[in-house]
């Protein structure tokens, strides 16, 4: 270019602008030169530079983005750009948030400054990369949000490039359960109609929807006035058995989540907690304490008693029963045969009175006869049965029990209770003969015995031992225990033994003949002796009664010994 325009400055410089219209990129490390020449006598003085340039990353991309991404779980993303000079800052955003965890590596290709060789292709020139890899955990928050991956020079404000990433995260359902928006918790009755609302989020959608009462599923049922409608359970009409905890599970293809558990309180009026009439069984003038136990939530304020019997209804004054919590005790005695009869009670809270009272019989009352005409039926080596008759119950409730006792000391070795009827069945008698302490009794001809009681409030009537109970065959399984023990002694240990009892036997004869031998020459002696005093008179009686006792002694001992 030859430009003959210049500026002449103060003295003899001169100077000249080259106006370049519009630099490329291509034009990096161009090199230019300005060359002056005033005459052909002398060469041109030339001054040449080289032209740098800040560039803009000419791209930017995220590599091999996955989706979709599972919550709660950490991802490496790479994001790459190329061509900026110098090497651009890649920036990752969530949205509008800045991440920062995030590692830079730099590709730095051939360029004016390697070897001092200047580029020789276009590639070369721009191939300046830069990668960044962030480490990232999305959360069920990010489903739907832009990553960008942004590269910027660093030494020009505005001069970059961005792409972004919009991800998809999956997690199991996110379920929360609340009471319907225009219900009070605290203050459902009986009676009223109750709705749930369960609020699920999830990606995937969810596709099962359940819901629990204290664990149990409920299931739509309308005729017992459960209604479930999409995410929603409607109770119609509670009664105080739908009171506990609620709860919704969802499921989607990433798993099951049960919600929050939610306690529904019914509140609802005293209802006694048996729903049968009471036997009270007393003496004349025995003092009793009646409790009278309701259930109610919130618990009752206050108590009333009545008594009726066939004559007329009285009120109970306050001053006879106190209350403790659901429970209202009442002192009664009663005196007379007119004092006998029923007796009422019942609670009032702040729903209201309870609906039907609790009853009391109060009769006149003792212990229980004895049970009669026991039998033994079908009895065999291992069961027995037992069948007696009851006998009067004392006006009260009865129950029946067996007792089958040891004859010598009394211990109990086996029991067992019918609540109905005195009817018993004794099994396992092989157990009984063998361990259960039939044996401590040898001398006894039958060593257990069984004892039949009625047992009713006020005690238990008299024992009647049953007949005929007998435990077959316990001498012969006593014979076998015994000949088994035997049969266990070693061979060695039962030659000892005999050879012990051999040993005994001889030591025995020989024993027995030298005393034999000693007692003969004394009878002898005795009866020569007898001859030799019989002349001497009577006045030798006294010595001839000797030699009659010590003849009749040793010849008695001679035949026990034999």
């Amino acid at each position: 270019l030859v430009d003959e325009q210049y500026e002449h400055n103060s003295g003899d410089v001169i100077e000249n602008r080259l106006l370049w219209p519009a630099i490329q990129r291509s034009d990096l490390n161009s090199i230019f030169t300005c060359q002056a020449t005033n005459t052909l006598l002398v060469e041109p003085k030339e001054s040449s530079f080289v032209l740098d340039l800040h560039l803009k990353p000419l791209s930017v991309k995220i590599m091999n983005p996955q989706t979709p991404l599972v919550a709660d779980r950490r991802y490496e993303i790479s994001c790459e750009s190329v061509g900026s000079r110098p090497n651009a800052i890649i920036t990752w955003y969530k949205g509008k948030r800045q991440l920062r965890r995030a590692k830079v590596s730099i590709e730095n290709h051939p360029g004016p400054a390697l070897g001092g060789r200047l580029p020789q292709s276009e590639e070369e020139i721009l191939n300046n990369t830069t990668r960044s890899e962030l480490s990232f955990v999305p959360t069920t928050e990010d489903d739907g949000k832009l990553i960008t991956c942004r590269a910027e020079n660093p030494n020009v404000t505005g001069l970059f490039l961005e792409t972004s990433w919009k991800i998809e995260v999956v997690y199991p359902p996110i379920v929360s359960l609340r009471l319907g928006s225009t219900l009070s918790a605290d203050d459902i009755k009986e009676g009223d109609d109750v709705y749930f609302e369960c609020h699920v989020q999830a990606n995937p959608p969810w596709r099962k929807l359940h819901w629990l009462h204290d664990g149990v599923m409920i299931t739509h049922n309308a005729s017992a006035r459960v209604i479930r409608s999409n995410q929603s359970l409607v109770l119609q009409k509670v009664t105080r058995n739908s009171s506990g905890n609620y709860s919704c599970s969802a499921i989607n293809a990433e798993g099951e989540t049960v919600s929050n558990q939610l306690a529904l309180r019914v509140k609802y009026a005293p209802v006694c907690a048996t729903d049968r009439i009471i036997i009270v069984g007393a003496f004349r003038s025995e003092s009793l304490q009646i409790p009278c136990e309701v259930h109610a939530d919130p618990p009752p304020r206050q108590f009333n008693w009545k008594f009726n019997n066939s004559g007329e209804t009285l009120k109970i004054g306050k001053e006879r029963y106190v209350k403790n919590g659901s429970v209202s005790l009442l002192q009664y005695m009663p005196v007379s045969d007119q004092d006998y009869g029923t007796l009422t009670c019942w609670g009032q809270n702040e729903v209201g009175t309870q609906d039907w009272p609790c009853f009391f019989q109060v009769v006149l009352a003792g212990l229980p006869s004895v049970v009669k005409n026991c039998s033994i039926n079908n009895q065999t080596q291992h069961s027995v049965e037992v069948q007696c008759l009851p006998g009067y119950d004392g006006g009260l409730p009865q129950i029946f029990i067996l007792e089958v006792i040891s004859s010598r000391t009394g211990r109990v070795r086996y029991n067992v209770t019918n609540p109905d009827e005195p009817y018993f069945l004794v099994e396992s008698l092989e157990n009984l003969i063998h361990y259960g302490g039939a044996y401590d009794d040898i001398g006894d001809d039958n060593p257990l015995k069984a004892i039949i009681y009625a047992v009713n409030q006020k005690g238990r009537s008299q024992g009647i031992v049953v007949k005929d109970f007998y435990l077959e065959n316990s001498v012969e399984n006593r014979a076998v225990l015994t000949s088994n023990s035997l049969d266990s002694i070693s061979p060695i240990l039962f030659g000892v033994l005999l050879t012990l009892l051999v040993l005994c036997f001889v030591i025995f004869v020989r024993v027995y003949y030298i005393k034999a031998t000693a007692t003969s020459t004394t009878i002898t002696n005795v009866s020569n002796d007898l001859v030799s005093n019989s002349k001497q008179g009577n006045n030798k009686q006294d010595s001839l009664a000797k030699v009659s006792k010590a003849a009749k002694f040793s010849t008695g001992y001679i035949t026990w010994r034999w």
